[in-house]
């Protein structure tokens, strides 16, 4: 057996519209088809990344909470490669999203940081 690459990654959001807004308006990601399945009340939206399907945002009715934080076992974070971590730091920060400090990874010496989604998922940008 041999994995060819992550197919896609599946995000339930607690509010479909900030999210949608959030993903496609702020983050920039392309939405490749949006559709509502009446039998699960729940809206799925794909999008792409730099021209590959990769997220597909959910809506359910009363998704249950999930713990982030501190380091809670499952899923830790998403991850995005960026040209310039500054500019898109800077893009968020006009948005009003708060970001933590850049840092430089200690064995790559490249730089990264956090900040979260709407619903408090831990998104890291990680500078090629």
């Amino acid at each position: 057996m041999r994995l060819k690459s992550i197919h896609h990654i599946a995000i339930i959001c607690s509010d479909y519209q900030k999210s949608k807004d959030f993903y496609v308006r702020i983050l920039g990601l392309n939405p490749l088809r949006e559709v509502y399945r009446k039998e699960r009340d729940s809206f799925k939206l794909d999008l792409e990344v730099n021209d590959h399907y990769q997220i597909e945002l959910f809506s359910f009715p009363n998704p249950p909470q999930r713990p982030s934080y501190p380091e809670a076992a499952g899923l830790r974070h998403l991850a995005f490669a960026v040209a310039d971590i500054e500019e898109v730091v800077a893009h968020l920060t006009l948005h009003k999203i708060k970001v933590e400090p850049i840092r430089n990874d200690p064995y790559t010496n490249k730089k990264f940081t956090f900040f979260a989604d709407p619903d408090g998922l831990p998104i890291e940008l990680y500078e090629n």
